[in-house]
């Protein structure tokens, strides 16, 4: 038998949390609310160097085009910070310090998903950030936070440190309102921006943020960047330091998001070979930086850090078959002042 859409609902939101999500909301599953933006965000070239965003154009502006007949998404969230890990980890943003989000987020998402597709005899679609989704529209739209200045997702009791999952299903869902902007006139997450990324409130230039420098963009970064990378190896969460609504956001619960060990030293990272990262990050978030982007990276910090200790391991490193490393070891060292 059928469950009515009021005890589906909340039969699905109950099933979510048994699952250890942290919270949970449904919402509408049309086009999104800020579908203007994000075509004028990819035309502006703000995406370039991720071209997979604007070939899936169309999916994202549609949903029904990935899920037929949708009519709902079940949007939940899992928090990753803040914890008080090994300090060597300082130099990695928070979601990327554990196990793989996508791998501890995905297989719970299938078992939400088909307990709502037996549920309510429905056809459904789990997803992560790698599907063709505008998944902060959908959270947004759902209530479980609002779009902040910063263009991460904000929630009132929770701030911005926690991962989006979606089922998209076409059950017929009763949906929860969306909750107001609380941003007001706060500036802080714009202001404190390294790279100046921010180019309006609500329009972030990937190109020039952190995240994109250090984890999707390939080969040399370009000297203007190469200061403002500062102490950040890979990923950057600055503009979420700053904002208010962090100051109390509830710490990870899932012990699968903890640091395994302590990061190796930077010198070290610089040094690996393509097995030995793989060996030492597979199953994390940070192999997606591959060796040469995190032995760029390294070398980067270093020279940033002024650490003349490194310069040995900056030498060997002009000879990394990577051009990329090599100039990062080239600009560290004259950093350094220990060139040539």
């Amino acid at each position: 038998m059928r469950l009515t859409a009021l005890a589906l609902t909340e039969a699905v939101k109950t099933r979510a949390m048994e699952l250890g999500f942290d919270r949970v909301a449904v919402g509408p599953a049309g086009g999104p609310p800020h579908a203007e933006a994000f075509e004028r965000w990819l035309d502006a070239g703000y995406g370039e160097g991720m071209e997979w965003i604007g070939e899936t154009r169309a999916e994202r502006l549609e949903p029904a085009r990935l899920l037929p007949g949708v009519r709902s998404a079940v949007v939940v969230a899992l928090q990753y910070g803040p914890r008080d890990d090994d300090p060597s980890w300082d130099v990695v943003s928070r979601y990327a310090r554990g196990a793989d989000y996508h791998d501890v987020m995905r297989p719970r998402l299938h078992v939400l998903r088909d307990y709502l597709r037996e549920a309510g005899g429905a056809a459904c679609r789990a997803s992560l950030d790698t599907s063709a989704v505008l998944e902060r529209d959908l959270a947004a739209a759902a209530g479980l936070g609002w779009i902040g200045k910063n263009t991460n997702l904000i929630a009132p009791r929770a701030g911005s440190y926690f991962f989006i999952g979606t089922v998209l299903t076409t059950a017929d869902l009763v949906a929860d309102g969306p909750v107001a902007d609380h941003c007001g006139t706060c500036t802080a997450c714009l202001d404190a921006c390294p790279t100046q990324a921010f180019t309006a409130p609500w329009v972030l230039d990937a190109r020039r943020c952190l995240a994109y420098l250090t984890i999707e963009h390939h080969g040399d970064v370009a000297d203007e960047w190469k200061p403002h990378v500062r102490d950040w190896l890979f990923g950057c969460d600055v503009c979420q330091e700053v904002c208010p609504w962090n100051r109390k956001a509830p710490p990870a619960r899932d012990p699968a998001l903890e640091p395994s060990a302590p990061l190796p030293a930077l010198d070290t990272l610089l040094t690996l070979d393509d097995a030995a990262f793989r060996a030492r990050f597979r199953g994390t978030a940070m192999s997606r930086a591959k060796r040469a982007g995190l032995a760029r990276n390294a070398a980067l910090v270093l020279g940033n850090r002024g650490d003349r200790t490194a310069a040995p391991a900056l030498r060997d490193a002009l000879a990394d078959p990577d051009v990329g490393v090599r100039k990062a070891a080239a600009w560290a060292l004259a950093r350094l002042h220990g060139w040539p």
